[in-house]
């Protein structure tokens, strides 16, 4: 009998702050070449993958800390829930007040073979800016499979 196959997991924070009573969101433009020219679309919440020896928290706090080169911010976390995307991915997504200054950030990288073809591997910041938000145009921004976290953190709010 086989094993079933075991979807990935992803976890991460979505900063918010509320600023002359306006709430605001931190959001992470991709970086790499396969994102350099789009904008809409292609912002993300600082997040990433984690294996069965990680719970989802410790997971999120950890990619938060790789992907901006910053220590996660403290508070109450509010759990935003999951999303499982078309890919299988299950994604899970903590919300935390705090201010950030995007000038602070500090990218881990990546590595991938580019041009593709060309055998030679090049580095490449994992989010090339971060920076904050009003909630309609993060819509906007945010791919379309994180947008359900935004709305949640706006229903939280307003409750």
């Amino acid at each position: 009998m086989t094993e079933p196959k075991r979807h990935k997991r992803s976890a991460g924070l979505l900063l918010f702050r509320r600023t002359g009573g306006a709430t605001e969101v931190l959001l992470g433009h991709m970086g790499g070449p396969l994102w350099a020219g789009r904008d809409a679309g292609g912002w993300a919440i600082p997040k990433g993958e984690y294996g069965p020896d990680e719970t989802p928290r410790d997971a999120a706090r950890r990619e938060f800390a790789e992907e901006l080169g910053l220590p996660p911010p403290e508070g109450a976390y509010l759990p935003l829930g999951e999303v499982r995307l078309s890919s299988g991915k299950l994604v899970t997504i903590w919300a935390v007040e705090a201010d950030l200054d995007p000038a602070l950030m500090e990218p881990g990288t990546f590595t991938m073979e580019w041009p593709p073809h060309s055998g030679r591997e090049q580095e490449f910041p994992e989010l090339d800016r971060v920076a904050w938000f009003a909630p309609p145009l993060a819509r906007n921004k945010l791919m379309i499979s994180q947008i359900p976290f935004l709305e949640r953190l706006l229903v939280l709010l307003e409750g």
